[in-house]
């Protein structure tokens, strides 16, 4: 079984996403299902099948936030530290041809979010970083073209 990997602020957010789906939105669900059971032909019941298809999409939500969660190695950025980048580091970089400076936290698959600069261990930019400290240049393939950065700073919040 191969570990995910993740911070504590990703951990818990999937805890809360998979109580919020088995105590807040399975019993909706459900609720939903006996109300439309509730007015008859299930064959016609347009209320009827999309509240289970809803609720197959719930219960398969939380079947994969279970697995996640039970395979999750945890790491504390705030023990972490260094100048070398690595799982958890917030990273500034520069553009070298456009001088424009961009910041990302390398975190898990299951916490990226880019519009919270947070980028997936198993990304481009992320796997080129790795193991480069500051000064260091990266060239990164990105969709539109080969990339360049260099690394400014390299901190564990």
């Amino acid at each position: 079984m191969e570990k995910v990997p993740m911070t504590s602020a990703g951990y818990k957010m999937l805890q809360d996403e998979l109580k919020h789906r088995a105590s807040v939105e399975r019993p909706r669900i459900v609720d939903a299902i006996a109300e439309a059971r509730a007015h008859g032909d299930l064959s016609e019941n347009a209320e009827y099948h999309a509240a289970k298809e809803a609720q197959s999409h719930n219960e398969g939500r939380i079947t994969e936030l279970e697995d996640k969660l039970s395979r999750a190695e945890v790491i504390d950025v705030s023990k972490l530290s260094g100048d070398v980048v690595k799982f958890g580091a917030t990273v500034s970089l520069v553009d070298e041809d456009t001088e424009e400076e961009k910041v990302y936290m390398i975190v898990g698959d299951v916490e990226s979010d880019v519009k919270q600069a947070k980028i997936s261990i198993s990304s481009p930019i992320a796997r080129a970083l790795i193991g480069k400290s500051v000064g260091d240049s990266v060239e990164v393939a990105a969709p539109g073209g080969a990339r360049s950065y260099e690394i400014v700073e390299v901190k564990f919040v």
